[in-house]
């Protein structure tokens, strides 16, 4: 539990800080948390071709990245309450572009980190 609240520590305050930086106005495309969310699922996949088919890992490994380290960095909540927000008279199709395209992205993008990580595993 400690590798997974120490990772997720960590996560979270990467989140934090790239949202600071990189502020959504009302009414726009929340870009922070789109980059995050499917960065994030990128590095979910790269993680779990090393650790189940390139080379076993210590037991905390995969807790303490994935769970705590990636759990705390990616921000599914908060792109929940980004779509609500967006929902509003005038920015509803920005909402829906945000809902499917952070989906789409997110998706695609672990299978891109999967693709990617076995390929350069193999040379």
């Amino acid at each position: 539990m400690a590798a997974v609240a120490i990772g997720g520590g960590i996560g979270a305050l990467a989140r934090y800080e790239l949202t600071a930086a990189w502020p959504a106005a009302p009414g726009h495309f929340p870009w922070a948390t789109f980059v995050i969310n499917v960065t994030g699922c990128c590095l979910i996949g790269v993680l779990m071709v090393l650790v189940t088919e390139v080379r076993p890992a210590h037991r905390l490994v995969r807790p303490f990245l994935g769970v705590g380290v990636l759990g705390g960095f990616t921000t599914f909540s908060t792109y929940a309450v980004e779509i609500h927000g967006l929902l509003a008279p005038g920015s509803a199709g920005v909402a829906f572009a945000y809902l499917g395209g952070t989906l789409l992205a997110a998706m695609l993008d672990v299978l891109a980190g999967v693709a990617l990580t076995r390929r350069l595993a193999r040379r």
